[in-house]
């Protein structure tokens, strides 16, 4: 028999431990021998759902999210309340074979549980609510649980937070922490000089955004939403037109090899009318669209440039702590030609974030943004906030800086790009979670005009130009491409952009090279010898990586790919001094001997953090990152 969970109530700090589809099978049976054919379900419903109990028992049970018990029903296509009355319900959701995997059809399909892509769900229920009109909602997250790879700094600007759940205040979101005081620090090698800081934090938070995520999962599966965590979507799907109608998941159970293992299961198509991009920065299926179909060109807009932002979380004493101080920093320990710059947040209950942000157009390739940031923590003016403290959780993710200047054109056949995707983060603001949420809001308004009143999905982009969104990227367009000069000109610049001109100014700076062409070859450099880490402030990579709760299957397909297998030892290596073993902050890639003392790349993908740093800085773009099985990666709880 099956016995359903009664909701827990959410907790923040704990969220990460969540039964994720809301019930338990409690029959001796085994699993094979659980079966629903007998009560009216289809072979194909039947098989699907036998699966589906086999491929999650032991892997989701104890570590996802839902709070929705019809989450199992909608996910087997069979009908509301089946599960608790034992009766088939007829169910607009159907199952196909053509391809051997199973499918489901449902009126928009979401990749990504992060703020945009919950953003869209909870926007789309609530015109569904408005107007009466019922469409069915489906969003599939690659994580275990929805939150465990989300990382930012964060410093919460609730804008668009305001209009999508104005009574959030009041609905328990996990927003408590005002910003109390905002410091910006020029650093040398020994000191702190205190400038005016260009911020307007009034009225910010500081949170986790990895938490309200979880928040705002709840608050979607509350008007219906179906979340499904620990399924990595990994194809697109097309009709005979070339039109996006969906996506498919990964496969599970597939050994190095290519071998099919014991617990193999095909992975699941998800169909949708629209279907809305939401992997956030550089997403990978993301990436395909905006290549096939042009959308840089048709956007007319410029190659995105990106940045690696590493981050700790510490709980420290509490006579140190400042509940809502910010605090940001430019200068050392990087170089006055590679743009970046730190930050330092006190949360509550005695937590502080802290992080180093690299530009990836850096040209040094002996530079290494995982020792840079232990340098960092060594400074005189930062290493005492820090001792007596204890690390909680370490983490790393890239981010889009193109902005502005970047934007591709967002709409494709069949659905859109929204948040980091496409990327809306606004640099001099360090912040892109609101406008993220906001182009979320705004595709789900155009995807609800297209399925309810047969408009165009191209509204959407209409939407964006005449929203606060474009009005804030265009007046922050200048202040990143300012810095391809140098820190003092691109300091200059900017001080000139936001005290004088406030961004109203006749020009529009350009970006220049993309990332991994900005690498110089290693002879026009010196290597760089980074100090060991003295395990109190700074740390190795293997201590951290632990702290990041990384865990994939070991014996699956590597989810990173080398286009050409030679390039590494052919080209980065003796011509970058094998650049990829130091920009993983992870360890990820390493040059080992052979029997015969020749090095050779080795890749540890069960390290990945799914940073995507690799996949955007290898100087010959011959590392390809894609979707590992489901499930896998990082565990961020607090990040």
């Amino acid at each position: 028999m099956l016995k359903l969970l009664s909701p827990r109530k959410w907790n923040p700090l704990k969220a990460h431990h969540r039964t994720p589809l809301n019930f338990l099978v409690s029959s001796h049976k085994s699993q094979s021998q659980f079966d629903l054919s007998s009560s009216g379900c289809s072979s194909e419903s039947s098989n699907f759902l036998n699966s589906l109990f086999s491929r999650t028992h032991d892997r989701f049970f104890s570590c996802g999210y839902s709070s929705n018990p019809r989450n199992l029903e909608n996910l087997c296509g069979i009908g509301s309340g089946f599960l608790r009355n034992h009766s088939l319900v007829q169910s607009k959701r159907g199952f196909c074979s053509d391809s051997g995997r199973e499918s489901m059809e449902y009126d928009v399909v979401i990749v990504g549980a992060g703020p945009a892509g919950l953003s869209a769900a909870i926007r789309l229920k609530q015109l569904c609510l408005e107007k009466d009109v019922d469409l069915s909602v489906c969003v599939v997250e690659k994580g275990a649980e929805v939150g465990a790879h989300i990382l930012s700094g964060n410093v919460f600007e609730p804008r668009a937070l305001d209009e999508l759940i104005p009574e959030w205040k009041h609905e328990q979101a996990p927003i408590d922490t005002p910003v109390s005081s905002d410091k910006f620090w020029f650093l040398s090698r020994d000191h702190a000089l205190s400038l005016p800081s260009p911020f307007d934090n009034k009225g910010n938070y500081v949170i986790s955004l990895s938490q309200l995520v979880r928040w705002m999962a709840m608050k979607a599966e509350e008007l219906g939403v179906e979340i499904y965590p620990g399924f990595a979507a990994s194809e697109i799907l097309y009709n005979k037109n070339h039109e996006v109608i969906g996506i498919a998941t990964s496969d599970m159970g597939i050994s190095k090899d290519g071998s099919r293992k014991d617990n193999f299961q095909r992975g699941v198509e998800l169909k949708g009318q629209v279907t809305l991009l939401s992997e956030g920065c550089r997403g990978s299926l993301s990436e395909k669209i905006i290549r096939e179909y042009k959308l840089r060109d048709k956007g007319k807009s410029q190659h995105q440039t990106y940045a690696l932002g590493i981050k700790e979380v510490w709980e420290i004493d509490a006579s140190k702590h400042q509940p809502g101080f910010v605090l940001h920093t430019l200068g050392w320990p990087l170089d006055n030609k590679t743009y970046g710059g730190s930050f330092l947040y006190h949360m509550k209950d005695n937590l502080v974030s802290i992080g180093l942000v690299v530009a990836l157009n850096y040209q040094n390739p002996f530079l290494n943004p995982y020792e840079e940031f232990q340098k960092l923590k060594h400074h005189p003016a930062i290493k005492p906030m820090l001792e007596g403290g204890t690390v909680i959780q370490y983490g790393a993710r890239t981010l889009n800086e193109g902005g502005f200047q970047s934007i591709p054109y967002p709409v494709f056949p069949g659905g859109a790009i929204i948040g980091c995707s496409a990327g809306f983060l606004n640099v001099p603001k360090i912040k892109g979670t609101h406008t993220a949420m906001k182009s979320g809001m705004l595709a789900a308004e155009s995807a609800f005009d297209l399925l309810h009143e047969g408009l165009k999905m191209e509204r959407y982009w209409d939407m964006l130009q005449t929203s606060w969104i474009w009005e804030e990227l265009y007046e922050a367009r200048n202040y990143r491409p300012a810095f391809e000069y140098g820190l003092v000109p691109g300091l200059a610049l900017s001080a000139l952009e936001h005290y004088i001109l406030k961004g109203r100014s006749p020009w529009t700076l350009k970006h220049g090279k993309p990332d991994h062409e900005a690498t110089d070859v290693a002879n026009l450099h010196s290597p760089i010898h980074y100090p060991k880490p003295d395990g109190v402030v700074s740390f190795d990579v293997p201590t951290s990586l632990y702290r990041s709760n990384t865990n994939h299957d070991h014996d699956q397909p590597a989810h990173l790919r080398l286009k050409d297998p030679l390039v590494p030892e052919q080209v980065n290596l003796p011509e970058y001094a094998g650049p990829e073993s130091r920009y993983c902050p992870a360890r990820v890639y390493e040059y080992l001997p052979d029997d015969v003392g020749d090095m050779k790349l080795q890749i540890n993908a069960q390290n990945c953090l799914h940073c995507k740093a690799c996949d955007i800085k290898d100087p010959k773009q011959n590392i390809e990152w894609t979707v590992p099985e489901g499930g896998g990666g990082p565990g961020y709880s607090v990040m």
